[in-house]
């Protein structure tokens, strides 16, 4: 697991959001399953944790904050719980083949956290 660089003003936005790139963690999973084919099913138990397949590039975080921002004003109280409901499901699905996961060059599994308290806790599931 890898903690990924947050740019300083996504930070300052967002204090308690942390990013895990765990792209390495869930292929070595699939590698060691002995399953050939199939669906990788990522998911968190925390609520105020999701997972996410994607390009992990600065530009991303840019627009994340913007969109965050005009959306849910970081004035609001309960301001994580909102922001997780909106970035939807906790759970991402990756499928895989000949024990590889089937990403795009550039994409790659992330675990975002808006939790202060952030703890790496999510599960694999594989189906094949």
């Amino acid at each position: 697991m890898t903690s990924v660089e947050v740019p300083y003003s996504i930070a300052a936005a967002l204090p308690s959001l942390s990013v895990m790139d765990i792209t390495n963690d869930v292929s070595r999973g699939v590698a060691e399953s002995g399953v050939d084919s199939g669906i990788a099913y990522l998911h968190t138990a925390s609520t105020l944790s999701l997972v996410r397949v994607q390009e992990r590039e600065t530009g991303f975080f840019e627009d994340l904050e913007s969109l965050l921002e005009r959306v849910v004003p970081g004035k609001l109280r309960s301001r994580e719980r909102l922001l997780a409901f909106l970035l939807g499901p906790r759970s991402e699905q990756v499928p895989f083949t000949d024990g590889a996961l089937c990403l795009g060059q550039w994409q790659r599994i992330l675990l975002f956290s808006l939790d202060a308290q952030h703890r790496p806790d999510w599960t694999l599931t594989l189906l094949g």
